[in-house]
């Protein structure tokens, strides 16, 4: 009986690791994109700080709540 459970725990736990691997590889792709992609970087910098180029206009709707609040730039 303690065996099973041992094996079934056991179990879990390999999951739970290759969980955790496959997020810290998509994560270390992400961050050598960052680094070197630049359609990566204006994505983040238009998604998260709301830039734009000159001439365009962000609109920003209601729902969700930011600490950055929409400019032109």
């Amino acid at each position: 009986m303690v065996y099973q459970q041992k094996r079934q725990e056991y179990r879990q736990l390999q999951q739970q690791i290759q969980s955790v691997q496959q997020q810290n590889q998509y994560l270390e792709q992400q961050i050598k994109a960052l680094k070197s992609d630049p359609q990566t970087i204006e994505k983040e910098a238009r998604e998260r700080l709301r830039y734009a180029r000159p001439g365009e206009v962000v609109y920003t709707l209601p729902g969700k709540s930011s600490s950055v609040p929409a400019s032109k730039k």
